[in-house]
């Protein structure tokens, strides 16, 4: 039996995970030697991560949660570290998978090399070449000591490549995120906003600001939501906010009538909003690559991305953290000149089935 321990730290590590869970599921009820062991560090606590959660995203419960939220980044890391370590000595496993780019994806790898356990990396390669990023750190951490890449995209082989990784330790599989997007598409959530707000297709944007070079900096980030007001016409702006960027803009006294600041939202409500959005303006990469997906207008507030694949083939745009850039943006999107997008390699759903097959191949070969 080859046994896999699945690593996931924060909300999107789950939609990532999902997938892969459910194609070891398959091909284990075929007779495949292989299991899994789900654990879930709690790094990042979120109340909207339910039993409901797990249950609308088919999702099992974690066989375990370290509950290792709070502290510092070093902190944090230590804690994940202290508690993983002694899970994975207690259940041991043949490798460790570990998604995207959060401390637990780097703390869980460290541990696991230093038992002597295989790593996996699913999103490996993928580079900001920001090291004010704490991501962009545990990315090349985590990629320094992994053993099997499994990547995006041909940029993210590439940097794989020129960093000296052999290349039969690099599987191209594509996206898992958006395997759990296609499937989850015909089940999107109408939220109580949709009806609140009397909105309707195509005649509103959807706002995500939640990293601190946009929200910590109080005058850029009054700045940025007063050009946002200005260049969006008669529009509503919806505004999923979490509690600590929430205190931010009641401190900024940032109000208008159509900007609607609203709690958190599932991800089968969030992505009904995005999926009927005139545009989405966000500083998050997951949502980049589901925007583009679903060819909705995206603009990034940021000076780079790790995603370059959504804007060289994707409906995204780099706007940058300048307030003073937006406006030739949303200039373009009222004058219906927006890029089309097009199909982004190996985001077809399939990248669960592409992942299993390499990893059984890889039990199968040693």
């Amino acid at each position: 039996m080859y046994h896999i321990t699945i690593i996931a730290g924060a909300r999107p590590n789950f939609m990532k995970i999902a997938p892969i869970i459910h194609e070891i599921e398959r091909v284990k009820d075929e007779g495949a030697l292989i299991d899994y062991r789900l654990v879930h560090t709690g790094q990042h606590y979120d109340k909207n991560m339910s039993g409901s959660f797990f249950e609308q995203l088919q999702i099992p419960e974690p066989h375990v949660n370290l509950e290792c939220s709070g502290g510092t980044q070093a902190e944090q890391t230590a804690n994940i570290m202290i508690a993983f370590e002694n899970e994975l000595m207690n259940n041991p496993a043949d490798l460790v998978l570990v998604v995207g780019d959060v401390t637990s994806t780097m703390a869980c790898a460290l541990v696991a090399q230093k038992l002597h356990t295989k790593v996996a990396h699913v999103e490996a390669g993928i580079r900001s070449d920001d090291w004010t990023m704490p991501e962009e750190i545990n990315r090349l951490i985590t990629d320094s000591i992994t053993n099997y890449f499994f990547t995006t995209s041909e940029l993210a082989n590439d940097n794989l490549k020129n960093s000296g990784v052999k290349d039969d330790q690099v599987f191209y599989v594509g996206n898992t995120m958006i395997d759990t997007l296609l499937k989850q598409r015909p089940n999107f959530l109408q939220p109580q906003v949709w009806q609140d707000l009397q909105l309707s297709d195509k005649a509103y944007i959807v706002m995500t600001l939640h990293r601190p070079a946009n929200v910590d900096e109080e005058a850029q980030l009054k700045q940025m939501i007063d050009e946002i007001i200005a260049n969006t016409k008669d529009l509503p702006l919806v505004f999923p906010v979490h509690p600590r960027t929430a205190n931010i803009l009641k401190g900024l006294n940032i109000t208008h009538d159509r900007l609607h600041i609203v709690e958190p939202l599932s991800y089968l409500e969030f992505n009904y909003l995005v999926e009927r959005a005139k545009a989405v303006i966000t500083d998050s990469g997951g949502i980049t690559e589901e925007a583009s997906v679903m060819r909705v207008p995206c603009m990034t507030l940021r000076d780079n991305t790790e995603r370059p694949e959504t804007i060289t083939l994707g409906t995204n745009e780099l706007v940058g953290t300048n307030p003073d850039h937006l406006k030739p943006f949303l200039d373009k999107l009222f004058e219906g000149s927006w890029k089309q997008g097009s199909d982004i390699p190996l985001w077809d759903g399939k990248t669960a089935q592409r992942i299993v097959k390499a990893l059984l191949k890889i039990q199968s070969d040693k």
